[in-house]
């Protein structure tokens, strides 16, 4: 009614516009660097140890690894006018449209430096995470194996409209340039960047040596189970940035800092029975139900066995001590068996399908069994939830609950 009113910045003009074909490129300015990996606490002595050899006295800043997809904000004049993807940290890919959906990064910053340009890491929370996936599975479609992969094909979305409804979080937690403002250490550059309104790196502490260090990142190991967002490690950053230009960087990384990776939790449980699910496409999904065990955070007593084949590379008898983990730590997956139970017999899949009887079958090429009865009530019901659902006819009100009572009404 009144167009004059429309700003820039508006809500409106960023819920997402039309499909992209294509991302354009763009050639970062300052070079994207990964780290350096530490998987050991000697590691992270000897690279001290390299630090001091250079000539520096340091002073650390210790901070959590956030884990999901590496993005560069561009701000002039305060206005967000580009976000690009790191690509292979020379050259990334134009993703403004969608980097304007997410509602954590602010489009204007008040009392902003002529130019400023951040990295940031682009990730899917847990609770966003479980909701993809669930919905993923219910439409028989191949669910994201964590967050971190969710986050960055949720991201490169041609459509910005989806990437909007993902539920994308950023955290910032680096300045790559800025023209108009002073700043001389790390620490100080977060607390600007904070001040500024935009999401910061969420635990950083400043260190004296490397004990100290090592201290903070096993405290950041103990509470990780707790956030909701992936971690896969911690980082060690020379504070000074008039240090980090005396050490430099290698042809792959900096040598002003590192990074140390958390060592996967793997718990033993005995295997108790495998339930079979049958899939909107008839295909035969095993899952294994196990004593309860806690494992980064949560109690699990489920996990995929994904197909026949895999459930006979470690030839799972019921009974078995099996070994448990969480992929990524969010996805419980069985990593092996530790022994297998007495006079126990391999499990086999079953021969008939267990909605409704009829005889199962391997296709040509595939691993998966396969229930072929296009009236199998399993089927059915997965079929009415995909075409009930918001990429298909998008019908509301008939949901999981109303589609699973049709069918169990025999109504469909």
């Amino acid at each position: 009614e009144y167009p004059e009113l429309v700003t820039a910045n508006s809500p409106t003009q960023h819920v997402g516009g039309t499909a992209s074909s294509k991302f354009t490129k763009v050639t970062h300015a300052v070079k994207m660097e990964s780290l350096q990996d530490a998987f050991s606490f000697d590691e992270l002595r000897e690279f001290d140890a390299r630090v001091r050899d250079a000539g520096v006295k340091p002073e650390y800043v210790v901070e959590a690894k956030i884990d999901g997809l590496s993005v560069s904000l561009e701000y002039r004049m305060g206005q967000l006018v580009r976000g690009s993807t790191r690509g292979d940290g020379v050259v990334g890919e134009d993703v403004t449209e969608n980097i304007l959906t997410i509602r954590d990064i602010p489009h204007e910053l008040p009392d902003a430096p002529d130019f400023l340009e951040v990295r940031g890491e682009v990730y899917m929370p847990h609770s966003a995470f479980f909701k993809l996936k669930e919905q993923q599975e219910l439409e028989d479609k191949t669910p994201f194996k964590n967050p971190r992969n969710a986050a960055a094909g949720s991201l490169r979305q041609k459509d910005a409209k989806i990437t909007g409804s993902r539920g994308l979080s950023i955290f910032v937690f680096n300045v790559q340039q800025v023209r108009g403002k002073e700043l001389t250490t790390h620490a100080e550059s977060l607390d600007y960047l904070k001040s500024l309104g935009l999401p910061v790196s969420p635990r950083y502490h400043i260190v004296h040596d490397i004990e100290d260090a090592i201290k903070e990142i096993e405290q950041i190991g103990q509470n990780r189970s707790k956030l909701d967002f992936d971690m896969d490690g911690a980082v060690i950053k020379v504070n000074h940035f008039a240090q980090r230009d005396l050490m430099g960087s290698t042809n792959k990384f900096p040598r002003w800092a590192i990074a140390f990776k958390y060592p996967p939790e793997v718990k033993e449980t005995t295997l108790r029975s495998i339930e079979v699910a049958v899939g909107r496409t008839g295909v035969l999904t095993p899952t294994a139900c196990f004593d309860p065990v806690f494992l980064a955070g949560t109690t699990v007593a489920r996990a995929t066995l994904h197909n026949e084949d895999f459930i006979r590379q470690f030839g799972l008898c019921i009974g078995d001590t099996i070994q448990v983990r969480k992929a990524g730590d969010i996805i419980p997956e069985v990593i092996g068996v530790t022994r297998h139970a007495e006079d126990a017999q391999p499990y086999e899949m079953p021969t008939v399908c267990p909605s409704c009887g009829a005889p199962v079958v391997h296709l040509e090429d595939e691993a998966a069994l396969r229930c072929v009865n296009p009236e199998c009530p399993a089927q059915a019901l997965r079929n009415i939830i995909h075409f009930a659902s918001r990429d298909a006819m998008d019908i509301e009100g008939l949901g999981t609950a109303v589609a699973t009572q049709l069918v169990e009404k025999d109504m469909v």
